[in-house]
């Protein structure tokens, strides 16, 4: 028998939360209710937000003793989401959505991005509250959906049309974060400290349509090709904030390195798989990631659109879209389909030292490092609310597996004995915070 959060995992990922975006869903209201229900087991009472049809998030609040906080009466939000991306079988050694165990790991999508994590917080607060105790402070535990497509239709909508949910919330919890990385023999955690601003952007050339046979200057699928291919191969330079400066220098130690001979990149890439998911914090990146032209190969047609992902440092987000329009010229149309802020959190404070002190209790010859994700988590809506948020989902893991870059990718798997660890760790920090 799984133990319990495995259990609740596979459960999760066998539901089919596919988010495609622009709206399109499979919906993830079924994983909501699944949810409510186990956190009403356990005595909480439970509030469902419906942004569309389908679209629900869940939430319910852990009530604090507060004792030995004094005048502090603020409340931590430990949040997750039930969406995931689409996931092509046939890419896959497993059937993504069937929760298979093997090789002492839980597979799936959503195992890494972030079924685990939602498995994890309930029992975290499950441990809590049969265990008889009170977590120090509320505690509001929140899944939200369509995270994957800017939380439209979940985060961004929960946090217009519901701000009570959160109401004496000053700090919040949630993924990509505290999971371990092995470089050069030693454990570390990445703590999830700034996330890069989000800006979707579609690029639509326009020309002539004509036979396929033609002589065709004017070609919109031509010059959209041409936009595309100076944006992704567009070398943005390193780009140095307090955070990352941080984590350079601290990898740097660790991987024995002189951080004034080596350039940030190298001393990156030297952490082996780790680094291709962390190099991306270092520089904005523009990366194409759908194209949409044509309906018949003997036809030119008369447009072409192409989809660019773009990641910015917090704040430079107007000044990189004026040298996307710089670098590919007035001809291209630029549309700007999604956009969201950038976070950039200090290393520092009495969460901070929470989560650094629970990890040191738990795994005391690791060293933990911030880190700025390169993409974004629903942190960012509740930063509307004055919520400072953190990426604290701590995974102890093997040195060989290549958990980041599992995000997104095929055959997602966490450690069965992982997901204990980072049940355990969270239930010591939101009972003691």
């Amino acid at each position: 028998m799984l133990e319990e959060t495995a259990a609740i995992a596979q459960d999760l990922i066998r539901f089919n939360t596919t988010n495609y975006g622009e709206g399109k869903s499979e919906g993830e209201t079924e994983a909501a209710e699944y949810l409510g229900a186990k956190l009403e087991e356990l005595g909480l009472s439970t509030t469902y937000v419906d942004a569309a049809p389908g679209r629900t998030s869940v939430f319910a609040r852990v009530p604090g003793s507060y004792e030995g906080l004094g005048d502090d009466r603020s409340a931590l939000v430990l949040h997750g989401h039930t969406d995931v991306v689409p996931a092509d079988p046939a890419n896959w050694t497993v059937d993504p959505f069937a929760g298979e165990v093997k090789d002492g790991m839980l597979w799936g999508r959503g195992a890494v991005d972030m079924k685990d994590m939602d498995a994890m917080m309930y029992g975290a607060v499950a441990d809590i509250l049969r265990s008889g105790k009170q977590p120090r402070r509320d505690i509001i535990v929140g899944y939200f959906s369509d995270e994957e497509n800017g939380g439209v239709f979940g985060s961004g909508y929960v946090v217009d049309n519901n701000p009570e949910i959160f109401a004496g919330a000053t700090e919040a919890i949630s993924e990509v974060g505290g999971y371990s990385i092995t470089m050069n023999g030693e454990r570390a955690y990445l703590l999830q400290t700034g996330e890069k601003a989000l800006i979707w952007i579609k690029l639509t050339a326009r020309g002539t349509a004509a036979h396929g046979s033609r002589v065709m200057e004017n070609n919109a699928v031509t010059k959209l090709a041409e936009a595309v291919a100076i944006l992704g191969r567009q070398q943005w330079p390193v780009r140095l904030s307090d955070t990352t400066e941080t984590l350079v220098r601290e990898i740097a130690r660790i991987m024995g390195a002189d951080p004034t001979q080596v350039s940030p990149d190298e001393i990156i890439l030297s952490t082996g798989t780790a680094g291709g998911f962390i190099r991306g914090s270092l520089r904005t990146t523009t990366n194409p990631t759908l194209l949409k032209a044509g309906y018949k190969h003997n036809v030119i047609p008369d447009s072409a659109e192409a989809f660019i992902d773009i990641r910015t440092f917090p704040g430079e987000e107007d000044a990189i879209l004026a040298q996307v329009r710089e670098l590919i010229g007035d001809e291209i149309e630029i549309t700007i389909t999604h956009r969201d802020i950038g976070l950039d959190n200090p290393f520092e404070g009495k969460l901070v030292d929470a989560m650094v002190g629970t990890i040191a209790t738990h795994d005391p010859e690791a060293s933990v490092l911030p880190y700025m994700l390169s993409g974004g988590t629903d942190n960012k809506a509740l930063s509307k609310l004055g919520i400072t948020g953190y990426g604290f989902a701590p995974l102890k893991l093997p040195a060989e597996l290549d958990f980041p870059g599992m995000f997104h990718g095929v055959d997602e798997r966490v450690p069965l004995d992982a997901l204990v660890f980072g049940r355990r760790v969270l239930g010591d920090l939101l009972l003691n915070y």
